[in-house]
């Protein structure tokens, strides 16, 4: 299984921090040339391996971490997704409902990433949160995650599992859709489980 994260912001530091702590190999990339961000992946570790963007996508996984305004321009650097597993990290905050054509931002990006199976996940989490060790302060860090592919789902939360990659005692949601532009926050009822246990969430109780 090969990963890659596209955008090297400071969700893309965080994430790719999450891969050097298990000493997994990860692309990120820009669309920038990798020689502009190369000091900054070397200093995260040897396992974060700068890209172009044309060489990222052809991996497995891709952990999308760009701009909302930005995906339609990483979408275009393949003619289908087919076979590929899309993690949308994005936010849509700010975004007018009516841009989005009265759709979730999720299914937006995923009309982008044509034929790909599009989980959504990791964006409820600032970056200042996600770049911290999980294990500090015997933490224990919450991971929604939303798809139509149970499946696919399923596949992101075992990688969240991995003990000190993104949570160090997890507890995943996993739901249909993600919720329609403007739905309120309401995670107070939803049904969770511990590790290794997924439930589905009501799909008002997961925001865009």
């Amino acid at each position: 299984m090969s990963y890659a994260i596209i955008g090297f912001g400071k969700i893309g530091h965080a994430l790719a921090k999450a891969f050097a702590r298990k000493g997994i190999a990860v692309s990120v990339a820009t669309t920038r040339d990798p020689k502009s961000f190369a000091t900054d992946a070397a200093a995260i570790g040897p396992k974060i391996l700068p890209k172009t963007l044309a060489e990222a996508v052809k991996a497995d996984i891709i952990f999308l971490a760009v701009r909302f305004e930005s995906h339609p321009d990483v979408a275009k650097a393949l003619p289908t997704w087919q076979g590929k597993t899309i993690v949308d990290v994005t936010n849509a905050y700010g975004v007018p409902p009516e841009e989005l054509g009265g759709q979730p931002s999720s299914k937006v990006v995923a009309q982008a990433f044509s034929g790909a199976r599009l989980v959504k996940g990791f964006n409820h989490l600032i970056a200042a949160t996600l770049d911290q060790d999980p294990a500090v302060h015997s933490g224990k860090r919450v991971v929604f995650l939303a798809s139509d592919d149970d499946a696919a789902a399923a596949e992101i939360g075992t990688l969240a599992e991995n003990p000190r990659f993104l949570a160090d005692r997890p507890w995943r949601a996993v739901g249909r859709r993600a919720a329609r532009p403007g739905a309120r926050k309401e995670l107070g009822s939803a049904d969770l489980q511990g590790p290794g246990q997924v439930r589905r969430m009501n799909r008002d109780q997961i925001v865009r």
